[in-house]
This record gives structure tokens, C-alpha cells and sequence, in this order.
């Protein structure tokens, strides 16, 4: 069954056909025989459209569609001259003579190509719209996907340093329990949505840098600033935060002292400036760490929520490890 809003669709394409089909300034009227020539031209777009396109065509069986087209466009041309001309017009010149291929084609043809062609392209935008909708649904379960990785990511990297806490019966394990779930919170329970409002962002990541701060204590120092955030736009949630856990991880792996992190984030415009950078001393675990699972997966989702609306810049030289980061920003609603 032909779906409503195509019917209605063909049954318009039809009839601005049919008027240009049968407009003649030298003769306004609409006579019989061109309701019933067009009339046959339907029936045989209807034919090609609704049983050789699907059943050939669209099968890449194009030969067969191709031939049976052929057929169908031979069919339509005997039945005008050897039928419905001698019933319209008997006895007359037009009756007794047959056109020759040529002109019968051009008749014919560019008809049925007007009213088959509409439909193909029909059925391409109907193609396209399921494609699109295909690809948003595969989009969004990869960051779906993605997000979900975040979660025991963080969640593996800081129990490892509770624990090592635990075992040295440090003052400072409850306070990092505290801060700890309060993150945790944020990630499983407001960050549900694909962009959450920019100032609550950032507030997450103070929590979060004061996290690791009480991991790092007197052996370094960390400097978290931030410049004229504004109200009103959204970002992606747990983007930044792989960043800045992967300067700390990246600092603490190599060094015991003279940590140094400074992260730095502004606002210009709709534009976020993210910078964080960190020393480093040479270690096995440095390589890992620059390509592990958090940075892998911030670079995945930053092409699937910003494309051609971020650059992101990772530099290591000279025991510095720096990233810098833009990002087009939306306005919340």
C-alpha cells in the first residue's frame, strides 16, 4: 500500500504532469483522448515504479529492468497507434499512418521518464532519511558506548589510590572517599545528557582537581584557573576531566617531587580555551598513559560531538606534556 503523504505527492506530480502534457494555447480544451492517452501513461509508470523498480531495479537486476522498461515503453507505443487512435480517430490520416520509432519515442518517453523519475528520487529521499537515522542511532550508541567507558575508568584508577591510602592508614582516606563520591555522582547521575550547562562543568572539575590534589600533597604544586565563564552555554560532559587526570597520572608516574600541573580554562566568544600541562619524568609507564583508554576515547567522542568545531593540540617535548583544546560551544535553550 502506497504510504499517505506519497500518494498525495504522485497524485500532485500527476496532475502538473497532465497540464503540461495537454496544454495547447491554440487549443485550451481538454479532449477525451488526452485524458485517456495520459491515462495510459500512468498505468505504465504505475507498472514501473511500483513493480519493475522493486522487483528489478533496486534487486541490481538492471539489465531486466532495463529490458522489461523497453517492453513496457513498445506495449504503451502499440496500444496508441494499433487501438486508442483507431477509436479517437477513424478514418483519418493519423489513424492509418504509424509514426516511426523516433518520433513515437519522443512521445512517450519523456512522460514516463517525468513520472518514474519523480518516484526514484522519492524513494532516494526516503533512503536517505533512513540512512540518517541509521547513522544518529550508531552515533549515538558509540557515545553512549564511550561515556560508559569513563565511568570504571575513573572509578579502577582512583580505588587503586584509596586503597594504597587504606594501607597506610593515611588521615586523609575519608576526605578522599568524600570527594571521590561526590564526582562519582556527577558522572552517573547528572551526566546523563548529551551536554550539560558549561558553569556546572567546571565546577566538577574543582571537585575533581581537589581529588587529586590530596594525592599529590607537598610534593608539587597545581594550579587551576579559570577566566571569563559565562552563563547560558553547554558543553560535554567528562571531556576536559581525561585531560586533566591524565596530567596528574602522567606527572606522579615518573616523579616523587616538584610536581607541576597548571590548567587553565577560558571563554571568548562561544569558544572554550581549555590548556593543562604537567612535567614529567621519563618512565615504562609514560607511553601507556599517552595512549591509553581516557585519551583514545575524548579524541572519539570530540569528532562525534564537534566536528570541524574543535582542534586539539598534545605536545611532549622537553619532560612538558601540554594539550590544548578549542571547542565551538552551544547555547543551552
Amino acid at each position: 500500500m502506497i504510504p499517505r503523504r506519497e500518494l498525495i505527492f504522485q497524485v500532485i506530480l500527476h496532475i502538473l504532469v497532465f497540464v503540461f502534457y495537454s496544454y495547447d494555447r491554440r487549443h485550451p480544451e481538454i479532449d477525451i483522448y488526452e485524458v485517456t492517452f495520459f491515462l495510459t501513461y500512468v498505468v505504465a509508470g504505475i507498472l514501473i515504479n511500483y513493480y519493475l523498480m522493486p522487483k528489478f531495479l533496486y534487486q541490481k537486476k538492471h539489465w531486466k529492468f532495463f529490458g522489461s522498461v523497453l517492453l513496457v515503453i513498445i506495449g504503451l507505443i502499440l496500444l496508441e497507434e494499433l487501438v486508442l487512435e483507431q477509436i479517437f480517430f477513424p478514418g483519418t490520416r493519423r489513424a492509418r499512418a504509424f509514426p516511426g520509432v523516433y518520433y513515437a519515442l519522443f512521445e512517450v518517453v519523456p512522460v514516463i521518464a517525468i513520472l518514474c523519475g519523480f518516484k526514484f528520487a522519492w524513494d532516494a529521499l526516503q533512503k536517505q532519511k533512513q540512512i540518517d537515522e541509521l547513522k544518529s542511532t550508531v552515533k549515538e550508541s558509540e557515545l553512549q558506548f564511550l561515556r560508559s567507558q569513563i565511568n570504571p575508568h575513573f572509578l579502577f584508577n582512583n580505588l587503586n589510590n584509596l586503597y594504597s591510602y587504606a594501607l597506610e592508614n593515611s588521615p586523609k582516606t575519608p576526605e578522599i572517599i568524600l570527594e571521590m563520591s561526590g564526582v562519582l555522582r556527577y558522572m552517573l547521575y547528572e551526566c546523563k545528557e548529551k551536554f550539560v550547562p558549561l558553569k556546572k562543568e567546571i565546577e566538577q572539575l574543582d571537585n575533581f582537581i581537589k581529588l587529586y590534589k590530596l594525592q599529590i600533597e607537598d610534593r608539587g604544586k597545581v594550579r587551576f584557573e579559570t577566566h571569563r565563564i559565562k552563563s547560558g552555554y553547554k558543553v560535554a560532559p567528562l571531556i576536559l576531566i581525561v585531560f586533566i587526570e591524565n596530567a596528574f597520572k602522567h606527572s606522579q608516574a615518573g616523579q616523587s617531587s616538584n610536581i607541576s600541573i597548571d590548567i587553565n580554562v577560558s571563554q571568548k566568544g562561544n569558544q572554550l580555551q581549555f590548556s593543562c600541562s604537567n612535567n614529567f619524568e621519563e618512565a615504562k609507564e609514560l607511553d601507556t598513559l599517552a595512549n591509553g583508554i581516557g585519551l583514545s576515547n575524548v579524541k572519539k567522542r570530540l569528532q562525534l560531538l564537534y566536528p570541524n568545531r574543535h582542534e586539539l593540540e598534545i605536545r611532549k617535548e622537553s619532560n612538558q606534556f601540554s594539550v590544548l583544546l578549542t571547542m565551538e560551544l552551544e547555547k543551552s535553550e
